[in-house]
């Protein structure tokens, strides 16, 4: 199974692709956390995404879709694979559809999930993420049972850059001008499946799974 889950940031995407790619045993890959990886290991594309992504902007073309095409040689995408937080734009929609085409392959779906703006800001500014194992937290949601503690590992909780609320502010004004085209670009494959973010995680699994049966 070959999908790309959509939608603007704060939806319940990432909380959705850890049931699909589990689910269907693919990768789930994340641009954002690729850079965010690279980063870490200090490497120059590392340092230039982080600019880009701590002002809440998209990391250049050029430099995203070449580290997709890289992680689409790997072995572990030959049954699969879930992509979320990419395509971003039309550019790399059409980039995404050359790599595959060169595998011989397509996508089987695009989910892309919806949800009320004012919904989403407060989604992810009340957001928190343990520095050391990446767990993530949320101020009314999903508390732990130490404020400011992890309670996996009793990593100290922090609140990126790019989940503050300005910078939310711009991250949605973005994937409004910018990405939401791309599921225009989606709906004339016919591949697209529009899913509600509001509901509890487990409709929102049901609704996905209903309509990923009817696909087949």
């Amino acid at each position: 199974m070959r999908i790309v889950i959509m939608g603007p940031p704060g939806v319940g995407k990432g909380t959705e692709a850890a049931t699909l790619t589990k689910t269907f045993n693919i990768p789930h890959i994340s641009t954002g956390d690729i850079f965010r990886e690279l980063y870490k290991d200090r490497t120059h594309v590392g340092k230039i995404a982080k600019e880009y992504i701590s002002r809440g902007e998209l990391v250049p073309d050029d430099i995203t879709n070449e580290i997709v095409r890289h992680r689409l040689s790997h072995p572990d995408v030959k049954k699969g694979f879930l992509f979320d937080g990419y395509p971003r734009n039309i550019e790399q929609a059409k980039a995404l559809d050359e790599f595959l085409e060169k595998k011989g392959c397509k996508l089987d779906a695009v989910i892309n999930m919806t949800a009320p703006e004012k919904q989403i800001i407060e989604r992810i500014s009340g957001r928190r993420v343990c520095e050391k194992c990446g767990a993530v937290y949320h101020v009314i949601s999903k508390k732990p049972k130490i404020d400011g503690i992890c309670d996996l590992d009793g990593g100290k909780l922090i609140q990126r850059n790019d989940d503050l609320p300005k910078t939310v502010h711009r991250r949605l004004k973005i994937y409004n001008n910018q990405t939401a085209p791309v599921i225009g670009y989606y709906e004339e494959k016919g591949a697209i499946i529009y899913i509600d973010g509001t509901k509890p995680i487990a409709d929102v699994q049901a609704q996905v799974m209903k309509a990923l049966g009817e696909l087949k």
